[in-house]
């Protein structure tokens, strides 16, 4: 038997026990694996099969600790679990899903003692009620076939029958198979049977007939997640974070990754459901299609240059340079400013952000003595309506659709909107400078008439018998083609509307041209746009991930509570919900922390920090902990405040964090995209979320109050998600309205 013939994988689970392993076991592990595969037969690997007939083997990887493997055939083998030597064998099962078809490992004494860990405490007197009510089985309505029929693992049946309490589920979905803690959380939230089975079971099960004793065919189903690595389970090992090198598709999204669509498809769902996961082997999945010759025919992009920058590092690591060498990765503002400057070679302006223009539009407002405009209304009528339609004209102003304003405006208002408008134009060009929206719409217009004449080419050559028109080509400037075959775009609620009117023209209205990810909810800007209306018809092809991996149930609950009774659009004209969005993760519930000011409040955070470095069950490195606040100013002084501790604070700005090695600080914006283990959210005050200049639209502006409370409930909810372990929120004075009683009745 050579190392070349054997194969040793890792099936999901197993790589969370080995991170609790203490560290000496882990190098002990990641030698043993070498070991394993240079020969599974070495004496001091002491391999043999358990007792009773069953399929699983154990393998020393030290004096203390086993691996235990099940045989898929002569050479592969995959590891289930590692044990302490002197664990119970005996209550193992190892089996394949008869709807999955995947393996299955369950540890009935493992999940017996975690359901036991759970049990209600004992009454405080020895006195009990006369007539003690018998707690009600959770699962009682549903028989066995039913709970089969779902995926649920049978040898867990007997123990599903003995659970009372939505801790002794939590305690038994800690360690059971995937689908049987989805399906169990599904039927205890209350969704119907037939839900269950079409939502959460039929996405996974497979159409071939199982053969319950074929594990080597069990072990190539999706159902079955296993990986293998060699430095990057050092890494893994030594790091403490399996993600950085597994990326795991559910069998749903790799359904979705998969699938050949008709037209541009959008691919929604909650934080941390893998959307991004999603887009980046989809964008794997189109590359192996490609046929040989061209250079860089797929676009991955999204609104920002942080993301963009984690878009390209997690695709290098995904697919490798060879993946890159066909993929173009950019955020979408630097594709349009590429396109113009390629258009205008000679333009030097200076391109400035949103807060800037609104200062300009104060400026010129105060220069023409015009009181009875608000700036910010302005500027978002000139950047969504205007720039967002490329209104090129008075006349076609007043004919421009303004769904989602908000304020109704007159003939004569839209006449001197308009008016003001070209002034203010007019101003940007004579100071050399523009903003991301004029950028963008400009790319827009461009990349339209690009596509324009590549149809012409195209019907001219139709009605020449398919032959190319040599003067044509030449006068149009070139052998002109569209400049990519695929674009996926990652956080698809936060691009403009002139983003997406370039985009659609920047490839042809083919089988998978536009696949999208996103989630309204967690819009974090006024963007807000109608695919439909914009030539990107996603109608028929939507789908939704409703299984979140990063956040607890406990986060997702009061995450939940943030968003309220808001309605959220879907990009098409239609509700977009987060109905079924579920987590099977379990933790504590989230903290609140009330101060009388904002400077007791800084001081309660920093004492919180040197709190979890003083307990050894607590302690984290600081790079795992952020604090987000409302303002600039708020996360500078939170700053000093950690500085004053002995705490390295790390500023989060546009560009990134400034530094490593500390607890990174910025406002909610600057957190869309990150995960940490830990969450502070601070100065979540009435009057900072939201802004006082925005409950003051109550009554002025109702419809526009309606957007700007629903964009800050947006970002309270994308900062609480950012979470993986705990969220614990301060406020100083009155709390937000937007926090639930379940907070703000702590302290």
């Amino acid at each position: 038997m050579t190392a070349s013939g054997v194969t040793l994988r890792l099936l999901d689970k197993a790589d969370k026990e080995i991170l609790k392993l203490p560290r000496t076991v882990k190098g002990a592990f990641f030698d043993f694996q070498h070991k394993f595969k240079a020969n599974p037969h070495t004496t001091g690997l002491k391999l043999q099969q358990l007792k009773g007939g069953s399929r699983l083997w154990s393998a020393r990887i030290s004096d203390d600790y086993r691996a235990l493997l099940i045989r898929l055939a002569e050479d592969d083998w995959l590891i289930v679990s590692v044990k302490h030597r002197k664990d119970v064998y005996d209550r193992l099962s190892a089996q394949v899903n008869q709807v999955t078809g995947g393996i299955e490992y369950v540890d009935l004494e493992v999940v017996e003692e975690s359901i036991l860990r759970r049990l209600p405490a004992p009454p405080a007197t020895a006195t009990a009620a006369p007539e003690a009510a018998t707690p009600q089985e959770l699962f009682a309505a549903w028989s066995d076939t039913q709970l089969s029929a779902l995926g649920v693992a049978e040898p867990l049946l007997p123990v599903i029958r003995t659970l009372t309490t939505e801790d002794q589920l939590l305690g038994l979905v800690e360690y059971a198979p995937q689908l049987t803690g989805e399906v169990l959380l599904a039927l205890f939230d209350g969704k119907p049977y037939d839900d269950v089975l079409d939502h959460v079971t039929a996405p996974v099960a497979v159409a071939e007939p199982v053969d319950p004793d074929d594990f080597q065919a069990a072990a190539q189903r999706p159902a079955t997640v296993v990986t293998t690595s060699d430095e990057a389970l050092r890494e893994a090992l030594e790091g403490g974070d399996f993600s950085r090198w597994k990326v795991f598709l559910h069998p749903t999204q790799a359904k979705l990754v998969e699938r050949r669509y008709s037209g541009p498809a959008r691919v929604g769902g909650g934080p941390g459901t893998g959307k991004t996961i999603v887009a980046l082997h989809r964008v794997r999945h189109l590359a192996g299609q490609l046929p040989p010759g061209r250079n860089k025919p797929i676009l991955l992009t999204t609104y920002n240059k942080n993301l963009a920058a984690d878009l390209r590092s997690r695709l290098l690591e995904l697919g490798g340079e060879e993946l890159l060498a066909c993929v173009e990765v950019s955020h979408v503002d630097q594709l349009a400013l590429r396109i113009v400057r390629e258009a205008e070679p000679g333009s030097g302006k200076q391109v400035m952000d949103d807060s800037q223009a609104v200062r300009e539009w104060r400026a010129l407002l105060d220069e023409l003595g015009q009181e009875g405009w608000d700036p910010e209304f302005l500027h978002d009528e000139w950047t969504q309506v205007i720039l967002g339609q490329a209104v090129a004209t008075r006349t076609d102003y007043f004919r421009a659709r303004r769904a989602g304003r908000g304020r109704n405006i007159t003939r004569g208002e839209r006449a001197e909107i308009w008016q003001l408008a070209e002034r203010f134009t007019q101003r940007l060009d004579r100071l050399g400078r523009q903003t991301w929206d004029q950028v963008a719409e400009r790319a827009a217009r461009l990349e339209m008439g690009r596509e324009q004449r590549i149809l012409s080419i195209a019907r001219q050559r139709g009605e020449a018998g398919g032959l190319d028109n040599i003067h044509l080509q030449d006068g149009s400037g070139g052998w002109l083609r569209f400049r990519y075959r695929h674009i996926v775009v990652d956080e698809a609620q936060d691009l403009r509307p002139a983003h997406w009117k370039m985009l659609r023209a920047m490839a042809p209205r083919e089988t998978d041209d536009l696949f999208l990810v996103g989630d309204t909810h967690q819009r974090i800007y006024k963007n807000q746009v109608t695919l439909g209306s914009l030539g990107i018809n996603i109608r028929g092809r939507s789908s939704k991930l409703s299984l979140s991996y990063r956040t607890t149930r406990q986060i997702l609950r009061s995450a939940l509570d943030v968003l309220g009774e808001t309605d959220y659009d879907d990009l098409d004209g239609d509700k977009e919900t987060l109905a079924g969005y579920r987590s099977v993760l379990s933790g504590r519930q989230p903290s609140g922390h009330s101060f009388p000011d904002w400077g007791t409040e800084r001081e309660g955070i920093a004492a919180l920090i040197e709190e979890w470095d003083g307990d050894p069950d607590l302690r984290i490195p600081h790079e795992q902990i952020a604090i987000c606040v409302p303002t600039n100013q708020m996360a500078a002084e939170i700053g000093y405040t950690l500085a004053s501790h002995g705490i390295r604070p790390v500023e989060i700005r546009a560009d990134g964090p400034q530094g490593n090695g500390g607890v990174h600080i910025g406002t909610m914006f600057r957190f869309k995209g990150l995960e940490y283990q830990r969450m502070i959210i601070a100065g979540v005050s009435d009057g900072l979320v939201p802004r006082d200049a925005v409950s003051r639209l109550r009554t002025s502006d109702p419809a526009r109050y309606r957007h700007e409370i629903q964009r800050a409930r947006s970002l309270l909810f994308v900062a609480a998600t950012r979470a993986r372990d705990s969220v614990d929120v301060f406020w100083h004075g009155n709390p937000s309205p937007f926090l639930g009683p379940g907070l703000t009745q702590q302290e």
